[in-house]
């Protein structure tokens, strides 16, 4: 979240950057709404002192003054606390600010290539989509899911089922064992201070799925991502400097409405409304996060790499970024069916953006409070890595074979088949 003082202090820098982003925000209000928010509190600092003022003379004549000016007061902090709420709404919804090298554009078009990765596999047969072989298999089945729950959701049987948690497993043990990241197993709900902290909420209300408690002002959501639970983990707190950088990792399900995706990927795993995903989490000295931002992302092409999986490396321009995200690396993994890359990963670092919203904090070298660095991204998204295993790995008779890397997690099974 952004800070009003800063915001007037640099309206012009503030404006233009903010404008990168392609969205249509009312600055003018922004700044009259501050202005009249400053007028209230000069005028209710004025009253307070006249108040203070007559009670230290204790005449008795200005008695009925001093009642009205309790009136007056009582109204400007009505009307005060309403141009305080509106102006932090407004405020609340305006994303980050994209660093100096994010590549100005409008949508994903703008997007730019930094390397591409491993080798495309040439097969001598007509490869099939990752629903083809699991259905052929009889281990992916998305009418039974529909049936018993809906749209955008499936029933990962058998091998394919022991595969899925072989993956996750090997991420987890990877990050934890390799990449110095600390497991954690968190709550699956997050409260609405929560999700504001990390952005989810106001703007992307409309993504999230709300749990309905019985306690009508106790609000809690089934987590987008793990990023949200594991960020938050340092709200409201002041941390000391040695405990700084904290990396944390967690394998969780993850919920999504893809509520603006309507009609995109409706056929198999790729967007679905539960799924499951290995997270990483830095929470950083604040001047760090451009370098934490390359050794995460090269904690998640290492699980590519490791898997012997064909990947680009791209950073997305300012109008395809998250709303909390200054700068983001995105992974993106072949897929022979398809004949293209595909999302598997999000590395973004946030600055201090979601730590201001969080109040999260440390004390620096100088031993001045401010606010931490926090970062987040997919190391990797399991059942999207679940189906480039099986798009890549295919076999002419439909089977598919095993990536050496996860034969350990999978009783050293060579292959899976109908058979």
């Amino acid at each position: 979240m952004h800070n009003i003082k800063n915001i007037r202090n640099n309206f012009e820098d503030f404006k233009s950057k903010i404008k990168s982003r392609n969205l249509d925000i009312n600055f003018d209000e922004i700044l009259n709404l501050d202005k009249l928010n400053r007028n209230f509190i000069q005028k209710k600092e004025n009253l307070e002192k006249e108040k203070k003022d007559i009670s230290k003379s204790q005449d008795k004549s200005l008695f009925e003054k001093s009642k009205k000016i309790s009136s007056e007061l009582e109204n400007i902090v009505k009307d005060q606390a309403l141009i305080k709420t509106k102006l932090d709404k407004i405020i609340s919804s305006i994303p980050n600010i994209p660093l100096t090298d994010v590549p100005i554009g409008i949508d994903e078009s703008f997007n730019k290539e930094i390397e591409k990765c491993g080798n495309i596999k040439n097969f001598d047969f007509k490869t099939k989509s990752h629903y083809e072989i699991g259905e052929g298999l009889k281990m992916l089945d998305f009418n039974l899911a529909t049936k018993t729950t809906g749209s955008r959701f499936v029933f990962v049987k058998d091998k394919l089922a022991a595969l899925e948690r072989a993956i996750s497993n090997f991420m987890i043990d990877t990050h934890t064992q390799i990449n110095g990241y600390k497991e954690i197993s968190p709550p699956l709900m997050a409260s609405d201070d929560s999700m504001f902290g990390t952005g989810q909420l106001p703007k992307f209300e409309n993504d999230q799925f709300e749990v309905k408690l019985d306690e009508k002002n106790d609000r809690k959501f089934l987590i987008p991502t793990a990023e949200v639970i594991l960020t938050n983990m340092v709200r409201d707190q002041i941390l000391n400097i040695k405990d700084l950088p904290m990396r944390l990792v967690a394998a969780t399900p993850c919920f999504r409405k893809e509520a603006g995706s309507y009609g995109k990927d409706t056929k198999g795993m790729i967007r679905q409304h539960q799924f499951y995903k290995v997270e990483l989490v830095s929470i950083v000295e604040s001047d760090k996060c451009s370098e934490e931002l390359e050794r995460m992302t090269k904690c998640a092409t290492m699980i590519l790499d490791k898997l012997n999986l064909p990947y680009r490396k791209i950073i997305l321009s300012t109008g395809d970024m998250g709303f909390s995200a200054e700068k983001t690396f995105d992974i993106e993994v072949w897929l022979p069916s398809e004949k293209k890359y595909r999302e598997i990963s999000s590395c973004s670092s946030c600055g201090t953006f979601q730590a201001t919203r969080m109040k999260a904090r440390y004390k620096n070298k100088s031993n001045e409070t401010t606010f931490v660095g926090t970062l987040n991204g997919s190391g990797l998204a399991v059942g999207r890595t679940l189906i480039a295993v099986l798009e890549n790995y295919q076999n002419s008779d439909g089977s598919v074979n095993i990536p050496d890397v996860l034969k350990p997690y999978m009783n050293n099974l060579d292959k899976i088949s109908i058979n």
